[in-house]
């Protein structure tokens, strides 16, 4: 990696046919255990799709305060909805984001007594009557992401010498995907600049379309952070702690942040979270014996422990972040969820 940069992969080079993809998918491997982070560019994803989340993003959070009070989270025990700037927490602080969070669209489970808590999390989304054009949009976006996601997940696969669908199961026929708008508002300097603290992301793998304006910072080695800039037409991507667990810690998510930008600025950003299936374990996945000794082992933050059910790791993360919707629908489980 050159000083102060990213790595900018190629996702059809690592679909190119036979041996002629083994140097990308090493290049792959390797910016994944060192980095964690990278842009991925030739995706496939249609340009006009790209203008038309962001365009759509900007028009939801132009909406009057009252119209988007209507989808707050508050309403939802399924953590989705919007949330506006100060409402959700990151290591104890307050974030200086609003945000519209959308899952899966599947109807909620009906519970039977004694089912875990985190079968809660499954359920409908909150869509804005004020703008019907949104729930098109962000459903077209999020089977483009989907596929793209899947493709680099296969490739991650092939890259450590596993089947290329070794990580099927565990993202299995219902997994938790996630999408999530963003907008940070402007800060003086004098105010908070944590547009979202530093922070690991949970699931596979997070692929996230920014705006013009930079803010999104890596910490490629302890205390040296990495301006992750703008670059038209590019995902970045970085690695979740379910492909952490599942390698040993061969694959590296990363702490990251986001610096709010100066005031009378914004910064939008639209970010895709490939999970997997809330009802999964995450195993232990056997590696060749070189790259087995290249794994650096999981490391966890003491206060917000890794756990390998995917359902209780996810709703911990939740019930953390989103402090008023736990209080209202999860009382019961805020002293038996893992922690």
């Amino acid at each position: 990696m050159s000083v102060g940069t990213l790595p900018v992969l190629d996702l059809g080079l690592l679909e190119l046919p036979g041996a002629a993809q083994a140097e990308h998918l090493t290049e792959l491997r390797e910016t994944a255990r060192d980095v964690g982070f990278f842009y991925l560019v030739n995706h496939g994803v249609n340009a006009q799709l790209l203008q038309n989340v962001q365009s759509i993003t900007r028009a939801f959070f132009a909406l009057p305060e009252a119209e988007k009070q209507r989808v707050s989270m508050i309403h939802s025990p399924h953590f989705r909805g919007y949330n506006r700037a100060g409402v959700e927490y990151t290591r104890e602080q307050r974030d200086q984001r609003e945000q519209f969070d959308i899952g899966a669209e599947r109807v909620a489970l009906t519970l039977q007594p004694g089912d875990p808590a985190w079968k809660r999390l499954q359920g409908p989304n909150l869509w804005p009557e004020a703008l019907p054009q949104l729930r098109p949009v962000i459903h077209a976006w999020q089977q483009e992401m989907t596929g793209v996601a899947l493709r680099l997940l296969r490739a991650f696969a092939r890259s450590l010498s596993l089947p290329a669908n070794a990580f099927d199961a565990l993202y299995g026929t219902h997994p938790n995907e996630h999408v999530k708008l963003i907008r940070y508002p402007g800060q003086a300097a004098h105010e908070s600049q944590q547009g979202v603290g530093a922070h690991k992301d949970s699931g596979f793998l997070t692929f996230l379309l920014q705006d013009e304006q930079r803010g999104l910072q890596v910490e490629v080695t302890p205390g040296n952070w990495v301006d992750a800039l703008p670059k038209p037409g590019a995902f970045v991507v970085n690695i979740g702690e379910l492909l952490e667990l599942a390698t040993n810690g061969y694959l590296r998510a990363t702490v990251h942040r986001v610096v709010s930008p100066p005031a009378r600025k914004e910064r939008i950003s639209i970010a895709f979270f490939l999970g997997a299936q809330l009802d999964a374990q995450v195993p232990l996945y056997q590696l060749p014996a070189s790259l087995a000794a290249e794994a650096a082992g999981p490391t966890s933050d003491p206060a917000n422990p890794l756990i390998r059910d995917v359902g209780w790791n996810y709703l911990k993360g939740r019930l953390r972040s989103h402090r008023d919707v736990a209080l209202r629908y999860y009382t019961d489980a805020l002293n038996t969820v893992k922690s």
